[in-house]
């Protein structure tokens, strides 16, 4: 890895239970004039490269060249928006259990809740033993 100053440094192995690989410059951060616009960190620049850096890398070229994927992006990303911003309403952004079990299925609770309060709003009706979704007002 080279940093702004040209200074090369290699990467060491894949290693730990994440498989990333990291280059440290520490030493050479020391006196650079680019300092201030390389790092922040007192022990100097320290990159950090994962196991799916080419994958990301990929796919955010892809995010600006393709016109298809642009076009799906901004079909799909409102709802989800707006999904999400139910999800988190009134208050419900901090975990209210503790345990995965217990929040896992409040997270499931709360996203049916909303399924079914948005299947209502859509026409959802009961009628002696059936549930229809009247197709005028979906």
């Amino acid at each position: 890895m080279t940093c702004p100053a040209g200074h090369t440094v290699p990467l060491s192995d894949p290693g730990g239970q994440h498989r990333q690989r990291t280059a440290s410059f520490k030493s050479l951060c020391t006196g650079c004039p680019l300092r201030e616009r390389c790092t922040k960190a007192k022990a100097g620049r320290v990159l950090t490269i994962r196991p799916h850096h080419d994958l990301l890398t990929a796919a955010r070229h892809q995010a600006v060249t393709d016109p298809d994927w642009q076009t799906e992006y901004r079909r799909w990303r409102p709802p989800v928006e707006r999904a999400v911003a139910w999800l988190v309403h009134h208050g419900n952004r901090k975990l209210r259990y503790r345990g995965t079990i217990a929040n896992d299925t409040w997270l499931h609770t709360r996203a049916a809740a909303l399924n079914l309060r948005r299947l209502i709003n859509l026409g959802l009706t009961h009628t002696a033993d059936t549930w229809t979704l009247d197709p005028a007002t979906a």
